[in-house]
C-alpha cells in the first residue's frame, strides 16, 4: 500500500469517528505526495522533518509535524518500518498527558480488596473506598463526580451526575450487578454513615476531597506493588476511567464494527465529554486499540467502494 493510500484510509478513519478533518487531510495528502517523490514507501522521520520545515511559519511547521506523527503512530502499530518522528523536534507545542496504565480486571479487584483493609477497622471508611473505586471502574466516572454524588443521585434509572465538567448534568445508566453492589453499600452507609447528604462518606460522617481519594489510591497501588515510589510511573486514579473507556471500545470492536462514529458519540456522552475529540484521546494513547479501530474502518471503507 502506498503512503497516499495509507493517508486515504487514515482520513476515512478519523472522519468515521466524527472529526471533520479537512485541513489535516490536506496536510497529510501534501506530505504523501512529497514523501513519495522522495522515494519513500514508509514514513521516514527525516523526510517528515524536511517537509514540515517547508511551512510558511514555525507554528504551521509544528502543526504539520503533529498531524503526521498521529498518522505514523497508527501505521507503526501495524508495521514497525514506519517511523514515528519526535513531536517536539520543532519545539514543544503543548503539554503532554501522562502515559496511561490500563488496569486489568484482576488488578482492579486487588485494589478494591485492599481498600477493605483501610482504617478505621469496622467503620464505613473501608467500605466507602471499596465501593467508590469499584463504581469508578465500572462507569468511568471522574473522581470529582464520584465524591460529589448525593444519596438521592442513586436512582432506579442510574446515577444522576449533577457536578459534571463544565456544569453539565447527565444520567449514567448502571448494569444490574453495579446496581446491586450500590444497593448493598447504601444499606451499610445508611446504617453507620451519618446524616450527611453525600453518598460516599468517611468515618467522620463527611465526604472526602478528590485529592484525598487520589492519595489513598496511590498508597493502595504502591502497597500492592502496582506502582513504585514517588516520581515513578504507574497507575493513577484516572486510569480507572481510561481502562473503562478502552474496554468499552474493545467490546464495540468485537460486536459493532459497522458504526464506529455512532458508538464513539454514545461513549462520549456517557463519559460526559464536551466533544468526541476528548474521547478519541483514549484511542490515541492506546496504539493497539487505535490500530484495531483503523483496520475496522479500512475494511468498511473498502466495502463501501466495492458496493459503489
Amino acid at each position: 500500500m502506498t503512503l497516499a493510500e495509507h493517508v486515504e484510509h487514515y482520513v476515512a478513519f478519523r472522519r468515521a469517528l466524527g472529526h471533520v478533518y479537512v485541513q489535516q487531510a490536506r496536510y497529510l495528502q501534501d506530505y504523501a505526495i512529497y514523501a513519495e517523490a522522495c522515494g519513500d514507501s514508509f514514513v521516514r522521520s527525516s523526510t517528515v522533518l524536511e517537509w514540515a520545515s517547508t511551512a510558511s511559519s514555525p507554528r504551521q511547521a509544528q502543526a504539520r509535524l503533529r498531524y503526521v506523527c498521529d498518522l505514523a503512530s497508527v501505521l507503526h502499530a501495524d508495521d514497525a518500518r514506519h517511523e514515528v518522528p519526535d513531536r517536539d523536534v520543532l519545539g514543544k507545542t503543548r503539554s503532554r498527558r501522562p502515559s496511561p496504565h490500563l488496569l486489568s480486571l484482576t488488578e482492579i479487584r486487588r485494589i478494591m480488596d485492599a481498600a477493605l483493609e483501610l482504617p478505621p477497622t469496622g467503620s464505613i471508611t473501608p467500605l466507602t473506598f471499596h465501593y467508590l473505586l469499584g463504581l469508578m471502574a465500572a462507569t468511568g466516572l471522574r473522581s470529582s463526580e464520584a465524591v460529589g454524588l448525593l444519596v438521592t443521585d442513586l436512582t432506579a434509572d442510574g446515577l444522576l451526575i449533577r457536578k459534571a465538567k463544565l456544569g453539565k448534568r447527565r444520567l449514567v445508566p448502571l448494569e444490574d450487578s453495579v446496581h446491586r453492589a450500590m444497593d448493598a453499600y447504601l444499606r451499610e452507609r445508611m446504617r453507620r454513615g451519618g446524616p450527611d447528604d453525600h453518598l460516599f462518606v468517611l468515618s467522620t460522617g463527611r465526604p472526602m476531597h478528590p485529592v484525598y481519594l487520589t492519595t489513598v489510591f496511590i498508597k493502595l497501588a504502591r502497597r500492592l506493588g502496582l506502582r513504585a515510589g514517588p516520581g515513578e510511573p504507574g497507575p493513577r486514579l484516572h486510569d480507572l476511567r481510561h481502562s473503562f473507556a478502552v474496554r468499552a471500545l474493545e467490546n464495540m470492536l468485537a460486536t459493532e464494527r459497522r458504526d464506529v462514529g455512532r458508538h464513539m458519540l454514545a461513549l462520549s456522552t456517557y463519559l460526559g465529554h464536551a466533544t468526541t475529540a476528548n474521547t478519541y484521546w483514549y484511542l490515541e494513547a492506546t496504539p493497539v486499540l487505535l490500530r484495531q479501530m483503523s483496520q475496522a474502518t479500512e475494511r468498511l471503507h473498502e466495502e463501501g467502494k466495492n458496493d459503489g
